[in-house]
């Protein structure tokens, strides 16, 4: 099965500039846990609600006022639509993230999430990657904060 099989399509997105409590009610509109940050079409970030609690409410930050371009995650690790679900899988366990922006020629066309792939798979293969994402982060890298 490929990625785009599976993805969502034209997921939300938001630009550098936007404030974190814009990105949070987008996110409480569009019920999910993170947006990608777009610029001219291209991706260039994404911004998780982990981010906005950690890096911003935790750090006593305004999240009305903060910039998502503060706080996001650059260059995220991306997968393209034609890849087969199973690499898709395996870049997340091993970058250990649960949400992965589908970039085509440096164009998001769509992100896919492992609820999606647990949607899937059977149960011992879903739970094995659950646990290896949850894993604690042992020096990975970007973006392992999920």
């Amino acid at each position: 099965m490929k990625v785009r099989e599976l993805m969502t399509k034209d997921p939300a997105t938001v630009d550098s500039g936007a404030t974190l409590g814009e990105v949070a009610m987008l996110m409480k509109q569009r019920d999910c846990g993170s947006i990608p940050v777009v610029e001219g079409g291209r991706l260039i970030g994404i911004v998780t609600d982990r981010d906005i609690v950690i890096r911003a409410v935790a750090a006593g930050k305004d999240p009305k006022t903060l910039r998502v371009n503060e706080v996001m995650s650059a260059d995220p690790v991306t997968v393209g639509p034609n890849e087969d679900i199973k690499q898709a899988e395996k870049v997340m366990a091993d970058r250990q993230i649960r949400r992965l922006p589908v970039v085509d020629d440096g164009a998001l066309v769509g992100i896919v999430v492992t609820a999606q792939i647990a949607r899937t798979e059977n149960e011992r293969t879903t739970g094995q990657t659950l646990k290896e994402i949850s894993a604690p982060a042992s020096g990975r890298g970007s973006h392992a904060r999920g």
